[in-house]
């Protein structure tokens, strides 16, 4: 009797766990790699990094103080910027996004994300810039007066498939902005490489994609399908499948909550903090840097799980798939990280080949 008991209880137990990860919609890998097999060191020393973006064999990396650092053939060089509006860092705040144009070896022109302030108030403007030589030099303010504070600023740049424009911006820790679009915080933007609203936007006259975010970070397609990936509070971190003009429910509902006329996340991660930044996408997967969960996530969005791929390098702010490799970089200087002395890195390391 003692031993069907037993084998009662193990079974329940076995089917509360099934029950749990269906729940979470998640689990978590115990085999993540470990200082990463084969991982390269590209550059080091950098100041608090954000954006990893590259041309050929050039690196352009921007840095949180208002540095953008080139990097090519194992040489570093720091290079200028020059704003109408000067970057601000406080807090959570600085030189964040950073892409180039889709033609950039004929146009030289890039797009940056930045933090500024306006009188008393921080805010954040999206600029387009020229390079000349090492120069970056703005040409046109394409948005500004972006809801801007010392957390939840958004930033993360990228240019879609449909080869538009596409921003995030984070509530500024000001939750109930989030479901006022007009305010376009916690919001993902999409525009016209030239700064217009483009004609197929979900609301008439507004640049605002979807809404209802915390602070997203991360932005990838797996063929035309956008995902983001966004920062809880206190956990409840997500990974979203993005639809234009949907409402993703923030500071209403977040988990698997259900409310009508509000998406619940794709995947989310419990009570579990991952701080999740930058995503990258290769084949039908995607990665994603953590902060605090220190490491380099494998999503596989058909499934709705989360395997921690790569540890041992700290805090991840940015990932970048290039060909079969990997780059990423560290956060360990953002100041809730362990600072190494060779901190923060831009960091090869191979992908796997499935």
């Amino acid at each position: 009797m003692k031993k069907g008991f037993l084998m009662l209880i193990m079974l329940f137990f076995l089917g509360a766990c099934t029950e749990g990860r269906d729940f979470d919609a998640e689990y978590e890998a115990t085999s993540a790699k470990e200082g990463g097999s084969g991982a390269e060191v590209i550059a080091d020393r950098l100041d608090v990094p954000w954006t990893i973006a590259h041309t050929g064999e050039t690196f352009y990396i921007t840095e949180r103080n208002g540095g953008i650092v080139s990097i090519a053939d194992g040489k570093k060089e720091r290079m200028q910027l020059q704003l109408k509006k000067p970057v601000h860092q406080e807090g959570e705040g600085g030189l964040l996004g950073f892409v180039l144009h889709p033609d950039f070896r004929n146009s030289q022109e890039a797009y940056v994300y930045h933090t500024y302030k306006d009188g008393s108030h921080l805010k954040n403007r999206i600029v387009k810039l020229t390079l000349d030589r090492l120069t970056w030099t703005e040409t046109d303010e394409l948005l500004a007066d972006l809801p801007g504070g010392a957390i939840h600023n958004g930033g993360r740049m990228a240019i879609g498939p449909d080869q538009k424009l596409y921003i995030t911006t984070g509530d500024a820790g000001e939750r109930e902005w989030a479901q006022q679009p007009e305010k376009m915080a916690g919001v993902i933007l999409r525009m016209e490489l030239d700064g217009t609203i483009p004609a197929d936007q979900p609301f008439s006259s507004s640049y605002v994609y979807s809404f209802g975010h915390r602070n997203p970070q991360g932005l990838a397609w797996i063929g035309r399908q956008l995902y983001s990936s966004e920062h809880g509070q206190s956990g409840h971190d997500e990974v979203n499948k993005i639809e234009p003009g949907a409402n993703y429910g923030w500071p209403v509902i977040e988990e698997s909550d259900e409310k009508q006329g509000m998406k619940a996340p794709l995947i989310h991660s419990g009570e579990k903090t991952r701080a999740p930044s930058g995503l990258a996408q290769k084949g039908d997967v995607l990665y994603m840097a953590g902060l605090r969960g220190e490491g380099v996530f494998q999503v596989d969005p058909a499934e709705a799980k989360v395997v921690k791929w790569l540890g041992g390098y700290g805090r991840i702010r940015d990932v970048k798939v290039i060909g079969d490799d990997l780059y990423f970089i560290t956060n360990n200087g953002d100041g809730r990280g362990e600072k190494k002395q060779t901190d923060d890195r831009l960091i090869r390391v191979p992908l796997p080949d499935k």
